[in-house]
């Protein structure tokens, strides 16, 4: 875990947000890279296009398990637990940062307090990093052990 906190740590200081952090450790973790999957989560930044809508962390963790269990090719198909991980990771994060914080939107959580982004946002990332673990874990997608490394 220390290691998990030091890259997102790092993600976070070369200027990345929430959602692209939570894919980068997941490509990684996969072996892969690919940047313009990486790209196409800034749209989630800050609420959707920093509009303050729906927390980034949410939306890219959902992307996540996507990731693991979602459709990418003609032959493939969406895995039908897939829905039910992000059903379960939506009703963690409203009952651990929904109601700490007051609701899911990233303009609720940030507070109006730009020094939220530093303080909140981080620790919510490591957390829901490690909660997209479990569900992964708890379906086979990542095995228990890797569970802890990943």
């Amino acid at each position: 875990m220390a290691d998990e906190t030091m890259r997102i740590m790092q993600l976070q200081m070369q200027g990345f947000n929430c959602s692209q952090i939570l894919l980068t450790l997941g490509l990684e973790q996969q072996g892969k890279s690919n940047p313009d999957l990486v790209r196409a989560m800034t749209g989630l930044a800050g609420g959707l296009g920093f509009t303050g809508k729906i927390c980034g962390v949410l939306t890219g963790a959902v992307c996540l398990l996507s990731l693991y269990a979602g459709r990418g090719e003609l032959e493939e198909q969406e895995d039908r637990q897939l829905n039910i991980m992000i059903e379960e990771l939506v009703i963690w994060f409203e009952e651990k940062f929904g109601k700490e914080y007051g609701g899911i939107d990233c303009q609720t959580i940030l507070n109006d307090d730009p020094w939220n982004r530093k303080l909140r946002c981080p620790t919510m990332v490591i957390e829901t990093y490690a909660m997209v673990k479990e569900l992964l874990a708890d379906k086979g997608y990542i095995s228990p052990a890797e569970e802890d490394i990943f």
